[in-house]
């Protein structure tokens, strides 16, 4: 009896890059549902030119988040689109497909 190969698993999570300019920031994280929110979680680390990063291992589906920079909520200007928060401004969707 040959034995069939299992099927590799498609994996459930994708590492995403979020990134943002700020080169006067002396703190930034990013924060989101993924992360219950949690502004001390995902800390961001700034290159030489002032640009703040992290890679953040995401499920796939839709995932709202902003960033936290010197203690201030910042929107992403790369996101694509934006909802409204119960807060009264508005947190950026990431799509993980």
């Amino acid at each position: 009896m040959k034995k069939i190969p299992a099927k590799k698993s498609e994996s459930k999570t994708k590492k995403v890059e979020f990134k943002i300019f700020d080169p006067k920031a002396q703190r930034v994280a990013l924060a989101g549902d993924f992360n219950d929110w949690n502004v001390n979680a995902l800390p961001m680390k700034k290159d030489s030119e002032g640009t703040w990063g992290v890679r953040v291992a995401l499920s796939l589906g839709r995932h709202e988040y902003r960033f936290w920079a010197d203690g201030v909520w910042y929107d992403d200007p790369t996101a694509y689109e934006k909802v409204e928060n119960p807060f009264g401004s508005r947190n950026c969707v990431k799509i993980v497909i």
